[in-house]
């Protein structure tokens, strides 16, 4: 992923930054508890596709 992309990038529910996990290919949110996906490079913004990380994945 574009390190300048993962600059601007930011949750869309809180507006909190993101953190990129590249083995999983999602972008995490630590405050809301989300990843959301990144399907073929391109990051899936939306909070219906993004899942609830389970608190040992914190």
């Amino acid at each position: 992923m574009d390190a300048k992309l993962l600059e601007i990038l930011v949750c869309p529910v809180c507006k909190g930054p993101l953190v990129f996990d590249k083995a999983a290919q999602e972008l995490i949110c630590k405050a809301d508890r989300l990843a959301f996906p990144v399907r073929d490079g391109i990051p899936v913004m939306l909070e219906d596709e993004a899942r609830s990380l389970a608190a040992e994945e914190e």
